[in-house]
């Protein structure tokens, strides 16, 4: 029993390895998490000081608590059993089923990688990409019951959307957005989930997945967490704002409680004077499929040739980029009035549309594309009156008609769009359909026919 075992060094090396970590746990590792933890919370109340709308604390919870939450939820446990009847498979393999779509939505938010980084990284990328402009901000904002949940809801124009929208509300409140497969990718994925997000597999069909999401959408609802959804479910390929996909949309209306809290939707149009996709977004809506051809190393590329340029000072910008604000919705108000989903989901992307502001490209090409008599000068006058006279928000360079048409046409034309002259080179109206779209939906006017 007391004689002597050999062992191999490195097993030995090993075996003391592992001592001293489980020790460290031990003994060190609560005061590090502690300390952490005291850290966190300076931050969350240094930011709340500032912040319009407090960080909630539902999100401050630790990662695995709110899984573990989400998981036993009664409604999610049902949801479960419900599974293992209709699929025939084991009541815990269906629960390990829901274990793992939980682990894939719950994000893990971080106050010091969000205020600290995310937000300075957003208004850096914002700025030097765009001249950023607020179209319009509805007064009624201010108005918003502070304890109602906020939810912006936006038209999805580009993937700048999430960093634009990031950076202009940073003031007011910390945003969970609904975020797709394309930001599953390590180490993206760690960066998104310390922002607040949760990933949503769009147009999956699997009920359990879907009514485990449904069910971590009501709770974040319920508990007041200020959210951004994109209702059309993915990036305009015409560049119209679209109509409402009523996923995200029925899962609050249906775990809306009208003795609860209020949840207030605030319309949010988004327009830019480049759309960095603009020709992946054109591809896929010529070939009547929502699968984007993005070549790796020609990204690579175009990026790297866009920060030489900025490092070396030549890099002029790709135009504004403006958000308008518009009068918020009360759900509560809706179904008081007899609204269901479809007649909410149908009036907010009506919101929407109404303040997506009007900027030079998409005038200028929507002037070209309804042709007519005239230089292209008086076309874009008598396009932005008939807009203002419908009200539309536009957002033009305050020194008049000659500027606005100079920053609306050199970028057709250094693109290869328009000639000089305003006639349209045929290449290029997949483009300027695109660009036209926005502000031609404003009037009714999609129809229009370019000169060639």
């Amino acid at each position: 029993m007391w004689r002597s075992v050999e062992l191999p060094v490195w097993l030995l090396a090993l075996v003391l390895l592992l001592a001293v970590v489980a020790a460290l746990d031990r003994i060190i590792g609560p005061g590090v998490r502690w300390f952490f933890r005291r850290r966190m919370e300076r931050v969350v109340a240094r930011v709340n000081a500032r912040l319009d709308r407090k960080i909630e604390p539902f999100r401050l919870a630790r990662r695995k608590d709110m899984i573990v939450r989400l998981v036993y939820d009664p409604r999610v446990l049902e949801a479960v059993t419900d599974h293992a009847a209709e699929t025939g498979v084991p009541g815990e393999v269906a629960f390990a089923e829901a274990q793992r779509y939980a682990r894939e939505i719950v994000p893990g938010f971080s106050a010091s990688v969000y205020f600290g980084f995310a937000t300075g990284a957003a208004r850096w990328v914002s700025r030097a990409m765009y001249r950023v402009r607020i179209g319009k901000i509805d007064q009624a904002l201010g108005q918003i019951d502070p304890k109602a949940t906020v939810i912006f809801v936006m038209n999805h124009r580009s993937n700048m959307d999430y960093v634009l929208v990031t950076w202009l509300v940073a003031g007011r409140s910390a945003i969970s957005y609904a975020v797709g497969e394309w930001a599953r990718v390590w180490p993206l994925s760690r960066m998104i989930r310390a922002m607040g997000a949760y990933f949503i597999r769009r147009g999956s069909r699997n009920t359990l997945y879907r009514r485990v999401l449904a069910r971590y959408v009501q709770m974040i609802t319920a508990e007041g967490v200020t959210q951004a959804i994109f209702p059309e479910g993915g990036l305009s390929l015409d560049g119209r704002v679209g109509e409402a996909r009523m996923g995200l949309l029925s899962y609050i209306v249906q775990g809306f409680e009208p003795g609860g809290r209020d949840v207030v939707f605030v319309p949010v149009g988004l327009a830019y004077d480049r759309v960095l996709e603009d020709r992946l977004l054109t591809g896929a809506h010529t070939e009547g499929t929502r699968r984007f051809r993005a070549k790796p190393l020609s990204i690579a590329a175009f990026t790297l040739r866009m920060l030489w340029r900025m490092v070396r000072g030549r890099f002029a910008g790709f135009g504004t980029a403006a958000a308008g604000f518009g009068a918020p919705v009360s759900l509560r108000d809706c179904l008081a009035a007899g609204s269901d989903v479809e007649a909410l989901g149908a009036r907010l992307m009506q919101a929407i549309a109404a303040v997506v502001p009007v900027l030079p490209v998409p005038l200028v090409a929507a002037a070209v594309l309804r042709g007519g008599d005239g230089p292209l000068e008086e076309r874009v006058a008598a396009l932005a009156s008939l807009l203002r006279d419908a009200g539309a928000v536009l957002k033009l360079p305050p020194a008049g008609l000659a500027p606005t048409l100079a920053e609306g046409l050199a970028p057709l034309v250094a693109r290869g769009i328009v000639q000089a002259d305003g006639m349209v080179l045929t290449a290029g109206l997949p483009l300027l359909r695109f660009y036209a779209a926005p502000v031609l939906q404003k009037l009714g006017d999609d129809a229009a026919t370019p000169q060639t």
